[in-house]
């Protein structure tokens, strides 16, 4: 017997993908791109394996334009915690679940990120305790305008998915071998 295989979503990785690299090269606020909601998305709604490819995809492809810097472990680290996040999220989508998952990504960005920023960052802040809390308070502007722009690219993927009849996680393959 074939085993099943997962629908074709070869078209909605691109237009993802597309969305992705779009949004962070045209002019947009400081951390309002839909990266972090892709990531969710993926986690949510297509093969595991998109959950960390295809935000990857997208921050590696324009951070060749935007310029590479000493904090992508950190970011390219917080994009694949979300997306397992988005594993979560598959096992009773919703809008409990989407929600939650919409704030905890951008709440691990937020962490994450400004962790390396302290780390990593040029000596912005002194690596100390307090340095840390600076770090951190300094980028509250940032988060606000993140977890906006999580929120809304988050209704327009998960709503437009939902409205489309996308109601399901696509089924991973079954390997019968």
């Amino acid at each position: 017997m074939k085993a099943p295989t997962a629908p074709r979503s070869g078209g909605l990785v691109a237009g993802l993908l597309a969305l992705g690299i779009a949004a962070r090269l045209v002019p947009h606020p400081w951390n309002a791109t839909p990266v972090m909601a892709i990531a969710l998305f993926a986690g949510a709604y297509l093969p595991r394996r998109w959950a960390i490819v295809l935000p990857w995809l997208v921050v590696a492809a324009t951070d060749l334009v935007l310029g590479w810097h000493r904090t992508i472990p950190f970011t390219w680290g917080a994009f694949m915690l979300t997306g397992m996040l988005g594993w979560w999220v598959r096992q009773r989508p919703g809008i409990a679940r989407i929600a939650a998952g919409t704030g905890g990504g951008s709440l691990l960005f937020f962490v994450v990120t400004n962790f390396g920023v302290w780390l990593a960052g040029d000596h912005l802040y002194p690596l100390t305790a307090e340095g840390l809390r600076q770090c951190y308070v300094a980028a509250i502007p940032f988060f606000r305008t993140a977890l906006l722009g999580d929120a809304v690219y988050a209704a327009a993927l998960f709503g437009g998915y939902a409205l489309a009849g996308g109601l399901r996680p696509v089924p991973q393959t079954v390997r019968t071998d």
